[in-house]
């Protein structure tokens, strides 16, 4: 199998599934693990995460925006690792700004389905300071398949 092969089985994994372990550095260097669920984006190879401003994954990826996302497949033992930057939206700030506006796309994305209240959801993006925390594929490793 090329490298090209292998490289679109890893991105076709990743964008197969839409749950994930973000890895972000804690100040002393060993990683912080958060279990999140994803929007992958195919034309960018960027997973959208949706985040709270006081948590600390995103206090970590804003002062050190190294991140990695493991993604497993079902089957356990193939799995796909995203490394890259953070990159960090603003907070909601309003119920109609364009980071409500991407946490809507995303959990569209996401889940695959209509939220029962949008202006529910986008006030409590608002009420929940969320913003959207985007990794770009600069590396992807891993395994897509048993040998």
């Amino acid at each position: 199998m090329s490298t090209d092969d292998a490289q679109r089985q890893l991105l076709d994994l990743v964008a197969s599934q839409n749950r994930a372990v973000l890895a972000t550095l804690k100040r002393d260097g060993r990683p912080q693990l958060s279990n999140v669920l994803y929007a992958w984006d195919p034309d960018t190879g960027t997973a959208g995460i949706s985040v709270t401003a006081d948590r600390a994954k995103t206090r970590n990826a804003a002062r050190e925006p190294r991140v990695s996302l493991h993604v497993s497949a079902p089957d356990f033992w193939s799995y796909a690792v995203v490394e890259g930057n953070a990159d960090l939206s603003a907070v909601a700030a309003d119920p109609h700004d364009a980071t409500t506006d991407e946490l809507v796309d995303m959990y569209r994305a996401a889940t695959g389905r209509e939220h029962e209240n949008w202006e529910e959801f986008r006030q409590a993006m608002v009420d929940e300071r969320r913003l959207v925390l985007r990794v770009r594929a600069d590396r992807v490793y891993g395994m897509a398949q048993l040998p």
